[in-house]
């Protein structure tokens, strides 16, 4: 691949500004759209993930055709929400850093708009800005586009899935009609089409990868739960088994983003809620933590997250099922990013694994499900992560050799051992007293699923009398859990379909119930097996 020095086609002030940067290679949606904008004047239809770079795939070849010798607005972008206008203006000054005769305006409400006023009063090549305080400038007369060369429409089927119709029909209405527009998305929702026949004269389209198609650096995985009353416990449990975890939790309502945003700073996390009340001022201040890794993660609406622009988030977590595959796409497009690997995670209920799998055929990928982890296992993940820390931190000796020896003659009568327990508890005793006794939360009775994973269901058709219960020589003490009787029962019965009963893991041992017409089967499958190396030992309670 062609470095973008190599191509020969952005001029030199643009090649210093993203070398600069770190660009060296253009992504695949601009390689193949920089060449083309550069080259024609017809409009476009622009299909790429998030975060493959859509801002730098019209915004250098807007930059270089600007003419800086005219008085006017030359290029007009529009992008439904401010985060999205923010990171778009702060993209293209970067971009045109060494151009520095280009002025390039952003205007978007909940700022002050006298200011933008002041702003306009100079000369402006580019205005990027949401279809509101577009429209209100407009209205002020403070803002023209009559002599508009170039119209971008970023995420404007999201545009129109925010109420914008109106304010776009008015805003393009101005504009004239001999011009090239732009319409970028990640997805081709049925907007899409609606937008490209009312605004675009015959668009090329041009397509990376497959249409609505997640990243292939993200993997997709679901957590299943029985009721709702767990789901805010196994989203506590996701974040703990995840110590470096740094991600977004997404929720379908402002109401529930506030909720569980309160709900984990009441437990102790460091979080924050973004959401569609916050003042622009509020607003930034959230994103600047986030950005800087003061917060370990946001809880937001789909619509306070257009527009994200931040590095290395490791996972998305959708706490709701968003209701459309593209907006699915959209939200785990912000992991996974700049070469980097990411996971999105589904919390669902049964009866959403419809849902789930209608995503997995729209996407085209597969969504691995992963039990919720228990008590014991969070706090041995959490533990050893800490002494993986300990082990890469650099000390600075010549501040701790000045204390040193006070520390020893307070510690000399601790051993090596009894120093390791301690400072590990004083860091994990919170998990530890947690998790103590903790439930297991994954539900036990399911059905066969699509995916052809074997898994037990309750059932009302079986009367008690038709239940065995068994005794096992193993239980809590031997780590083992209600999930894991039930994966023995499986290599036992070596994949017949059974109905299980009630579960009891004792200390040392366990009680559970099986279908009579199975008991022989498992009292000789089970005895062949064994659990961490013991044999098991199994018989008839009565």
């Amino acid at each position: 691949m062609k470095t973008f020095q190599e191509y020969g086609l952005l001029n030199k002030n643009i090649i210093q500004a993203i070398e600069e940067l770190g660009f060296k290679y253009p992504t695949p949606i601009q390689d193949k759209v920089i060449p083309f904008l550069l080259s024609s004047k017809k409009d476009i239809i622009a299909l790429a993930q998030t975060g493959t770079g859509k801002t730098a795939a019209f915004g250098l070849p807007i930059i270089q055709q600007i003419n800086i010798k005219s008085n006017f607005t030359q290029s007009l972008i529009l992008c439904p929400t401010r985060e999205l206008c923010i990171q778009i203006t702060r993209d293209l000054c970067r971009f045109s850093k060494f151009s520095s005769l280009i002025k390039i305006v952003s205007l978007y409400g909940g700022a002050n708009i006298n200011s933008q006023i002041q702003s306009l009063k100079k000369q402006t090549h580019i205005v990027v800005g949401t279809p509101g305080r577009i429209i209100d400038l407009i209205q002020r007369k403070k803002l023209f586009f009559d002599k508009i060369k170039c119209l971008v429409l970023d995420e404007a089927d999201e545009m129109l899935n925010m109420g914008f119709k109106d304010e776009l029909d008015s805003i393009i209405e101005k504009l004239p009609k001999k011009r090239q527009s732009l319409l970028f998305s990640a997805t081709m929702s049925r907007y899409i089409n609606v937008i490209a026949h009312k605004y675009l004269t015959d668009p090329v389209e041009i397509v990376t990868g497959k249409k609505n198609i997640g990243s292939d650096d993200v993997k997709h995985v679901y957590y299943i739960i029985e009721n709702l009353n767990k789901k805010y416990l196994t989203l506590k449990r996701i974040v703990d088994i995840n110590p470096d975890i740094f991600g977004i939790i997404f929720c379908n309502t402002k109401k529930e983003t506030k909720e569980i945003a309160e709900s984990l700073i009441k437990d102790g996390y460091n979080v924050d809620a973004l959401h569609g009340d916050l003042s622009q001022t509020q607003r930034e201040s959230v994103m600047n933590r986030f950005r800087n890794k003061n917060l370990q993660f946001l809880v937001a609406t789909d619509v306070a997250a257009r527009g994200l622009d931040v590095n290395n988030i490791t996972h998305i977590i959708n706490y709701n099922l968003p209701k459309e595959s593209e907006i699915y796409v959209h939200r785990s497009g912000r992991t996974g990013r700049a070469g980097n690997t990411g996971i999105s995670v589904c919390i669902i209920q049964y009866k959403e694994i419809k849902n789930l799998r209608e995503f997995e055929k729209k996407l085209g990928k597969n969504f691995d499900r992963i039990m919720v982890p228990t008590g014991e296992e969070i706090c041995e993940k959490q533990l050893f992560f800490f002494v993986e820390k300990i082990k890469k931190v650099i000390v600075d000796e010549k501040i701790m050799n000045k204390f040193l020896p006070e520390i020893q003659k307070k510690l000399e009568f601790f051993d090596k051992k009894e120093l390791i327990k301690r400072f590990s508890w004083i860091k994990f005793n919170h998990f530890m007293n947690f998790y103590k006794n903790s439930q297991d939360l994954n539900p036990i009775f399911y059905k066969k699923t699509q995916n052809k994973k074997r898994i037990f269901l309750r059932t009302k058709k079986f009367k008690k009398e038709s239940f065995s219960k068994l005794f096992l020589n193993i239980g809590s003490k031997d780590k083992l859990t209600k999930l894991g009787l039930i994966n023995l029962i499986n290599q036992a019965v070596n994949k017949s379909r059974i109905n299980i009963g009630h579960i009891e893991i004792l200390s040392n041992s366990s009680l559970f119930e099986v279908e009579k017409r199975y008991r022989d089967k498992i009292l000789i499958g089970m005895s062949r097996i064994s659990h961490l190396g013991r044999p098991l030992s199994i018989e008839i309670k009565n």
